[in-house]
């Protein structure tokens, strides 16, 4: 009596689970875009307004620049990355923009890593971690924005060739 049941229970999993992938499919890319434009533009005003982040780890990393200036250029960089991410026309400019800052977060691993590791190269500090995670969501963004550019290519072929068919 038990196993006329399975199939059907089975069935519903399916029927359920297929519907969770097509709703992600559907908005997750659009809701990752817009979740991480909006870390961006968070994390990236928080340092013109005077929040300490580790973000001032980079600014003395790079010395082409006083930190007092480079501090507040890189939270209105990341503003810029957050409003591209978020503005869908801009988003092709987020890829510029995150790979103009990828090399600087890296940096600051082999310029400071006294400050980024508490054991090198295993056991990252505080100041780190953020920075891994910063490395991760550069890099997430770098995906979205590409994913982005293969979505609107996509249609724009749809369109065209529609039109090709008339």
């Amino acid at each position: 009596m038990e196993k006329r049941y399975l199939p059907h229970i089975r069935w519903q999993l399916r029927y359920i689970e297929q519907k969770i992938f097509n709703f992600c499919i559907r908005y997750g890319h659009e809701a990752h875009r817009i979740s991480l434009g909006f870390i961006f533009v968070w994390y990236g005003l928080l340092k013109p307004f005077g929040a300490k982040t580790t973000t001032s780890l980079l600014a003395h990393t790079i010395y082409f620049f006083p930190p007092e200036l480079l501090l507040p250029l890189l939270g209105w960089w990341e503003v810029a990355i957050g409003v591209c991410l978020l503005y869908k026309p801009l988003v092709r400019f987020s890829i510029i923009l995150l790979i103009i800052r990828v090399p600087g977060t890296i940096l600051a691993f082999f310029i400071h890593p006294d400050v980024c590791f508490i054991y090198i190269p295993f056991v990252p500090s505080p100041a780190g971690q953020y920075l891994i995670k910063d490395i991760a969501i550069l890099f997430a963004g770098l995906s979205i924005a590409g994913s982005h550019y293969i979505e609107k290519t996509l249609r724009q072929r749809k369109k065209y060739e529609a039109l090709a068919r008339t």
